[in-house]
């Protein structure tokens, strides 16, 4: 059996990979894991839930903390709110664990749980794993006055994350008129409250959830609708949510999209113009394009690169302390403000730029010369010998003197999946095409199972 937890927390279908049962064992192991590691020394141990609006998270926030009050921890029922906002609670409250109820971008049918320690950030890899190792083990339950008690927050804790959000940025974006795509998600009140009390004109669009269209053709996975509402209603920019808010694609007044790239290379110069961006870095993975990498190189602006994942790219900021990070799909941390990726704070800083500067999303974004990229996945094929063989090695750096600088090649053998991901930039579409395609040929023959 492979581990429970990914990159992202528990996520798969709900009420068959993610049942009600595993919720509270979850529950209840997490408690046991937290209070054997010292954290609870001395008070009384107190856990903040929260959920995006899908249907089957009323049942898994029932669960999982039901599974914390059985094991003696205090529980505060956020409901349904961002995930940045369930870690920014988690830190402001003081509250010893934060979980949120969401799988974020996946289509309604699935589900997920995400642990936050102390301080709003995830859990290290060590804890997981032990969280998942005493799952279902026997232990002595808490009687009478020492179980924990469940309490519904009656929209503090919504307050004090709007507050939050708009004295973060702390500009008047009154003039702006900003289309929001919410994708019938966690951000569907918050995120035009927000970008409201900042001063915009807002126009909403899925915003209506019911349980069951969650990113359903909506949001930052299907900006479509959010481009042709930006035209129509001659918005000055345009943003779009996921499921659960920690990422946020924007769309220019043309109705051209704007991806997690792009917007890292803006605020990274805006950042470094007002002195806050750390060491001069910004954090990225090895899927942002190579526009951006050559465009910040331009600026001055040093890159680290991690592994795939918000989670790596927060690993990457804390070590050195740098202050802005992100993924092409959109998650944007801006460590200053939040300890995780926040399409709603992203949304404001995106638009307190243009505000500030006077200047079009257009213009900004094409700071960042987008390489054309073509990504090929090679099923079938043993990718566990990806990386030692040396005819495939040989391949690679043959296709990398053909692109010079001006193009890259990455390999990634699949996580879940018996593939090999093969991804070109290039100059050009045709060169990008044409490569991956003998690249992809060459995986298939060095590596057929």
């Amino acid at each position: 059996m492979g581990r429970l937890f990914g990159t992202d927390g528990v996520r798969g279908l709900a009420n068959r990979d993610v049942t009600a049962e595993l919720a509270l064992d979850l529950g209840v192991a997490a408690a046991h894991v937290l209070g054997s590691s010292g954290a609870f020394e001395g008070h009384r141990p107190r856990a903040v839930v929260g959920r995006d609006p899908r249907a089957s998270g009323e049942f898994l926030s029932s669960a999982v903390s039901a599974g914390l009050a059985s094991a003696g921890i205090e529980v505060t029922n956020l409901g349904v709110l961002p995930t940045p906002a369930v870690a920014y609670l988690t830190k402001e409250w003081a509250a010893d664990l934060g979980v949120m109820i969401s799988a974020s971008h996946n289509p309604m049918p699935d589900n997920g749980i995400k642990f936050f320690a102390r301080g709003g950030l995830k859990l290290e890899d060590d804890i997981e794993l032990a969280i998942e190792d005493r799952l279902n083990e026997p232990w002595d339950r808490p009687v009478g006055a020492d179980v924990g008690r469940i309490f519904t927050d009656p929209g503090f804790g919504e307050r004090a994350y709007v507050d939050h959000l708009v004295r973060s940025i702390g500009a008047d974006l009154s003039g702006l008129r900003i289309a929001v795509d919410c994708a019938n998600g966690a951000a569907s009140e918050i995120g035009p409250t927000a970008l409201r009390e900042a001063g915009a004109d807002v126009v909403v669009i899925n915003a209506s959830p019911d349980g069951r269209n969650i990113n359903e053709h909506c949001g930052s996975t299907h900006p479509e609708q959010l481009q042709a509402s930006v035209v129509a209603s001659r918005a000055d920019l345009g943003v779009a949510f996921d499921g659960d808010a920690d990422r946020c694609l924007a769309v220019d007044h043309t109705g051209a999209l704007v991806d997690g790239d792009q917007i890292m290379g803006l605020l990274a110069l805006a950042m470094k113009e007002a002195g806050t961006l750390a060491h001069n870095t910004l954090v990225v993975t090895v899927m942002s394009n190579l526009g951006l990498i050559l465009a910040m190189r331009d600026a001055g602006i040093e890159i680290v690169q991690t592994g795939v994942g918000d989670r790596y790219v927060l690993e990457g900021m804390r070590a050195r302390g740098y202050t802005l990070g992100g993924e092409q799909s959109g998650h944007i941390i801006m460590s200053e403000y939040s300890t995780t990726g926040d399409g709603v704070l992203t949304a404001l800083a995106l638009a307190a730029r243009v505000k500030r500067t006077g200047r079009s999303l257009a213009d900004l974004a094409s700071v960042v010369r987008r390489l054309p990229q073509v990504l090929v996945n090679v099923p079938g094929v043993d990718k566990q010998r990806a990386p030692v063989d040396e005819g495939l090695a040989a391949a690679i750096e043959s296709a990398e003197r053909a692109l010079g600088a001006t193009g890259r090649v990455l390999l990634r053998a699949s996580g879940t999946e018996a593939l090999v991901r093969v991804m070109v930039e290039a100059a050009s579409e045709e060169q990008a095409e044409e490569i991956a395609a003998s690249l992809a040929e060459v995986v298939r023959a060095r590596l057929a199972l």
